[in-house]
């Protein structure tokens, strides 16, 4: 994996992959650190970044888990086409309270190079003469680059000021650290860009940034809490399985480059056979059972699996189901409707919401979900509606 370090799942480097490829081989042990706001569950989107801080663990970095639970105050305006709802403190310590034990199902919790930190310990310590030092050393216009403040200024939506500083309290995060580099999701780029433009005004130092691809569906959506399609890392086994099952097939390939360790080399076939050659199903069983092996064990993966199966066999499927020629994506209410197995995307939502629908064997309860179909995809709605893809 070591030559993968630095091209598996990264999508860039700042200032550049061979400048840090340089400090890495002079031997010195980096400082690496990941911030999350505990605005609600972890969840498989953060599984890409800790499995690449668990690859800098491994080779004896030091790594920091910041939890942001001053800066979930204000709420990251990453993507945000309007203002977050503000949590409470109560809020966020509830959220945040199995961090710890969830992330250990990925790093190395017992390793004396990993630390779990709290940005609001040295925040809440800022007065007002050092929050203009802060704020001195970035421009309205370097601020008000971020994509989603143009779309609300073209919008005329409100931008409010504690959401415009956020990359302010973050970037003062990395120098407090004195961090080395800081791993994250792309869409966190423009937060870690101001991490290192700080750094460098105050203490004159090169910060590395590491942006990892995104864990996202064929429309773009990120899997994540906010867009509703997001797989917890506290999930059972089964329910992991399953949730994993229900997705579409065009997130196989980049499911299986950011959350397994299955050789590059063979995603890429994989790849190549989709569609056609290989069969969907038979993949995601496959990254299904890779991921919940990572996350638990090969014993509960396998149970998992076995549990999905029982339902799933096609000996319990009605013997003349209705077939339905359909392809392309389509969001679950409007599936439903195409695949004639409800009449209104109302009785349809309904549906969803109760509990009774469907893909493949895995239940589907969320009315934002976007399937891409594929042959021989089961559509099932209650007990006795059924639908083949053809």
């Amino acid at each position: 994996m070591e030559n993968e370090l630095l091209t598996r799942g990264v999508e860039r480097i700042y200032p550049s992959q061979e400048a840090l490829e340089k400090e890495l081989d002079s031997g010195r042990k980096l400082r690496i650190y990941t911030g999350i706001d505990p605005t609600g569950k972890l969840h498989l989107g953060h599984m890409v970044v800790f499995r690449k801080l668990r690859q800098f663990q491994d080779l004896g970095h030091e790594i920091i888990v910041l939890i942001g639970d001053f800066t979930a105050r204000i709420g990251d305006p990453t993507e945000k086409l309007s203002t977050r709802r503000q949590l409470s403190s109560e809020e966020i310590k509830k959220n945040a309270r199995n961090y710890k034990q969830v992330i250990g199902k990925i790093l190395d919790t017992n390793r004396a190079n990993l630390r779990f930190l709290h940005n609001e310990d040295w925040i809440n310590k800022l007065k007002p003469i050092d929050m203009l030092e802060l704020a001195s050393h970035f421009t309205i216009p370097q601020l008000l680059e971020r994509d989603m403040f143009q779309e609300r200024l073209k919008q005329k939506k409100d931008i409010f000021l504690n959401e415009f500083i956020y990359p302010i309290f973050q970037a003062y995060d990395a120098v407090t650290l004195d961090v080395d580099m800081e791993i994250g999701g792309s869409d966190q780029t423009f937060n870690m860009l101001a991490g290192r433009t700080l750094m460098k005004k105050m203490k004159d130092k090169e910060k590395f940034v590491l942006s990892m691809k995104m864990l996202a569906d064929p429309t773009g959506k990120k899997m994540s809490k906010t867009e509703g399609n997001m797989v917890p890392l506290d999930a059972t086994p089964s329910e992991m399985f399953g949730a994993i099952m229900a997705w579409p097939d065009e997130l196989l390939v980049s499911g299986f480059e950011l959350l397994t360790d299955v050789p590059m080399s063979e995603i890429e076939e994989m790849a190549k056979e989709m569609p056609g050659q290989l069969n969907p199903r038979d993949a995601k069983a496959r990254l299904a059972k890779e991921i919940v092996t990572m996350l638990c064990n090969a014993e509960a993966a396998d149970k998992a699996a076995e549990e999905f199966n029982k339902v799933f066999a096609r000996k319990e499927l009605p013997e003349n189901i209705k077939e339905i020629k359909l392809s392309g994506t389509f969001p679950l209410p409007q599936l439903l409707i195409e695949s004639q197995l409800t009449a209104s995307g109302q009785e349809a939502r309904r549906l969803i919401e109760a509990g009774a629908v469907e893909i493949d064997g895995a239940r589907l309860t969320d009315i934002k979900s976007t399937i891409a179909t594929h042959p021989g995809m089961i559509i099932k709605v209650g007990k006795r509606r059924f639908a083949r893809i053809k």
